[in-house]
């Protein structure tokens, strides 16, 4: 992952993706990997049962803004077919390559860095992103994008590709479990070298036998946030 230590030198300390009135104080870290024997599969099929699992995580450790998921092996997508279609083992898509910030509807969503609008789309089968919201950037070093997932609907409203945007600028704010592909309302951010063709979409999610390769074309979101 050498050819990213670019990366850090982009952002000069703590970098907030969503609403700026959160401080680095108020993150907490949490651990949603299959690894956690207290999280359940039931709270994770529902929604509404995982914010509660959330508020409750919260209240233990203080703050307000759970965040993690970078190269996570979760249970979570096992209720989506979207990811668990495949009968073999290290085809199943169940290992996170995104970073997830989980904050209250409506929150507003930051550019982490100058840019411009690459594509959007709203990604609606069950489990997916819904909307969601590409940047492209461009530096010395190499041009890369970041994606901006589970979003509200209202966010792609007018929104026209190449148009420029600063960062810290909000771009989009976070979407209920009724478009957001049916999760508790959070972010997934996500760092892109190649995006392969694609528009307004990238797997977020990877399976054991391709995971090498998307850890390399998706390095870790915190080199340009510095949650910790």
């Amino acid at each position: 992952m050498s050819e990213y230590k670019f990366l850090t030198g982009l952002t000069s300390g703590f970098t907030p993706v969503i609403d700026a009135g959160f401080s680095l104080e108020d993150y907490r870290h949490i651990d949603l990997s299959v690894q956690n024997e207290i999280l359940s599969q039931a709270q994770l099929d529902a929604p509404e049962a995982f914010q509660k699992y959330l508020d409750n995580f919260l209240l233990a450790q203080g703050g307000q803004i759970p965040w993690g998921g970078y190269n996570e092996h979760r249970g979570l997508y096992r209720r989506s077919g979207l990811f668990s279609a495949a009968t073999e083992e290290d085809l199943i898509r169940n290992i996170h390559i995104g970073l997830d910030v989980w904050a209250p509807v409506g929150t507003g969503v930051l550019a982490v860095l100058d840019g411009r609008i690459h594509s959007f789309k709203d990604n609606n089968n069950f489990g997916d992103y819904g909307p969601t919201i590409i940047l492209e950037h461009e530096f010395e070093a190499g041009k890369f994008y970041t994606l901006y997932g589970h979003l509200q609907r209202e966010s792609l409203k007018d929104l026209q590709a190449g148009e420029k945007v600063k960062q810290g600028e909000r771009i989009a704010a976070l979407g209920d479990a009724s478009e957001n592909g049916n999760y508790a309302p959070h972010l997934h951010f996500q760092i892109i070298h190649d995006l392969q063709g694609k528009e307004g979409d990238y797997p977020g999610v990877a399976n054991r036998k391709e995971l090498e390769f998307y850890l390399s074309n998706c390095p870790d979101p915190n080199l340009l946030l510095k949650m910790n």
